[in-house]
């Protein structure tokens, strides 16, 4: 599953993301999903500014995600993803490892439409921009 991976960023834990029990709390991975999403997108060459300049809104409209090991105060983890393309949809594949261990934390599928000048649209324009990242 490895050499599926296209992009890849490290993310520290911070203190106020821990719950009572001192673990990052359920709800920040969701977070930490959206921010490697967002920096992958910058990376390829399209922000979420320029996706609105542009009149292209993705929307999210399913996530699965499975919590494996939990991650704690000074651990940093490292965020992954591959995308495939099913129809209309953006499949996000993620994965979020603890550098140190390397154990699985999350596994995440991240479906997601896209909105071109507030029209649902099968994706063409970011189909084209994330080209070479696609798995179909």
């Amino acid at each position: 599953m490895a050499e599926q991976y296209i992009f890849e960023m490290e993310i520290a834990v911070r203190d106020y993301e821990l719950d009572s029990e001192g673990i990052v709390n359920n709800a920040n991975y969701l977070h930490y999903l959206e921010y490697t999403r967002h920096e992958f997108c910058a990376s390829v060459g399209i922000s979420f500014k320029e996706m609105q300049l542009r009149g292209i809104t993705p929307v999210l409209n399913k996530v699965e995600i499975e919590y494996k090991n939990s991650l704690r105060s000074g651990d940093v983890m490292v965020s992954k993803l591959w995308i495939e393309i099913s129809g209309p949809r953006f499949l996000f594949y993620q994965d979020i490892f603890n550098k140190t261990t390397g154990l699985l934390c999350v596994h995440a599928i991240v479906s997601c439409v896209c909105l071109e000048n507030g029209k649902l649209s099968r994706g063409v324009t970011l189909a084209k921009l994330f080209e070479k990242y696609l798995k179909q």
